[in-house]
Order: C-alpha cells, then structure tokens, then sequence
C-alpha cells in the first residue's frame, strides 16, 4: 500500500524526435509528447527550436490543455563555461517540476544518445530522479537511407567520428574503415574535403545537410563541393566501400 504521506517525483524523458521528417517519430514518441505535463527543448537566441519544429503535431494543447512548454535558449557559441550554465539552469527548472511529480519530455534531435543534447542533461539528473531513454531515428540512418548507400555489409567494418577530430585520427580512421560516417562537419568541412581526397575516398563519398528536413541538401559528387566554404552544424560525410557485388551479393538487375 502506497504511503500518502511520500511525494512521487515525475520521470524525465529523453525522446529522440528523429533527424527532421515529422513521420519518422516513433509511435512512443508521440505518446509521452502529448501527455508530458512539461515539454522542453533547446532553442537558439533567434527562437528556432528544431526539435519543437519536428514534434509540432504531436504538441496539441486540445488532449493535454495543460501542459506546458520550456524553451532552452542555447547561445550561438562555443564557450563551454556559458553552454554548461544553460545547462545548469535547465536542469534546475526540469527537477522542480520533477519534484512536483509531474512528468517532462526533452525534444532531442535525432537520437538523445547519438551527439544528443539530452545527455547533458542526463549527466545532471539521473541520480536523483526517474529518467527513461527514448531512441530516435539518427541521421545516419536518414541519410544512409537518403542516399541510398548501405554502411554495414557482411564482413564490412564501419566506423562513426566526429568532425572534430584531429586530422590524423580522421586520416587513419578513412584508411582503416570500409565505411565512415563524418558527424558535424560544419567549420571543418574544408579540412575533411581534404583529408577524404589525401585518403582516396572522394569517389566513395556523399555530403548530406540537413538531412530529412525541408531544407535538405544531398551532393552525392563531392568534388563538387567549394573548398574554400564551411558547412553547417547539421550536416555529414558519408563514405562507403566501392561494391562490385562480387562477395555474396547479388548482381544488378539488367533492364530488357
């Protein structure tokens, strides 16, 4: 028997709302969004809030008139110092409500774990209070499936790093890997044009910006691509082994 005297906290939900397709949101997602008493999400100082943008229809005031809505507003740099205190302070406003007992959903890009916002927040609350993962459609997987490029088969090795990276982490892993996804090129995207031609991989790669989104933009020639120019936050190489269906493949079917 439930003492009612002990005050339930609410659980924090970390759902991944999926790369930009708002039909890529998974049926769990769109559940908890709509009965979350609190749904919060990053936004930029201009007030673009992707994820809210994505999860928009499942946001209906009408089966929850209740519920409320946070946005983070993230400032447009890279000072970690700052990033972190809009950190703190999110988590500070999440926990009161979580003390309250009510429930929260973080709108998270892609998946809340895969170069997700959510696990900063996560870091922040999980010890102290009910907190549940919600995976998420990457954009790897949107783009992969965009491009038309398998990352993964049979006795293939595959390999994820990020943009940051130094040079010659990204140089060996390109060498090293048959198939490589590049996460958040953005200022970089000059140096890893560079890097995947000193590698020989020009020809095996594709370029994707905001894949699944309105504004998507896919350049499946590379070499194409001004050098000179830096890419979006939102954006990832793809590079992919040349196939000549010769290992337990099929052969493409000839038309006629």
């Amino acid at each position: 028997m439930t003492n009612p005297n002990t005050q339930t906290t609410g659980t924090f939900y970390g759902v991944g709302v999926g790369p930009g397709d708002p039909e890529l949101l998974t049926l769990k997602a769109h559940r908890l969004i709509q009965q979350a008493d609190l749904v919060t999400y990053l936004s930029s100082e201009s007030g673009n809030a992707m994820a809210r943008a994505i999860s928009s229809t499942s946001l209906d005031k009408t089966s929850n008139p209740l519920q409320q809505e946070h946005a983070i507003v993230m400032p447009m740099n890279e000072n970690r110092d700052s990033i972190n205190l809009v950190y703190d302070e999110a988590a500070k406003v999440i926990a009161n409500h979580l003390e309250d007992g009510k429930n929260v959903v973080f709108l998270c890009l892609g998946d809340p774990f895969f170069f997700g916002s959510f696990a900063y927040l996560h870091d922040r609350l999980n010890d102290q209070y009910p907190v549940e993962t919600i995976p998420g459609v990457t954009a790897i997987n949107a783009s992969v499936a965009l491009t038309g490029r398998p990352i993964g088969l049979l006795a293939e090795n595959s390999a994820v790093i990020s943009g940051r990276r130094d040079d010659d982490d990204i140089l060996q892993t390109l060498k090293q890997f048959d198939n490589i996804a590049i996460m958040k090129p953005g200022r970089r995207r000059p140096d890893l044009l560079r890097l995947i031609e000193q590698a020989g991989r020009t020809s095996d790669s594709c370029y994707i910006e905001y894949a699944g989104q309105p504004n998507q933009k896919i350049v499946h020639d590379i070499s194409t691509l001004d050098a000179t120019v830096t890419g979006p936050y939102f954006s990832l190489f793809l590079v992919s082994k040349s196939r000549n269906y010769s290992y337990g493949m099929s052969q493409p079917v000839k038309k006629g």
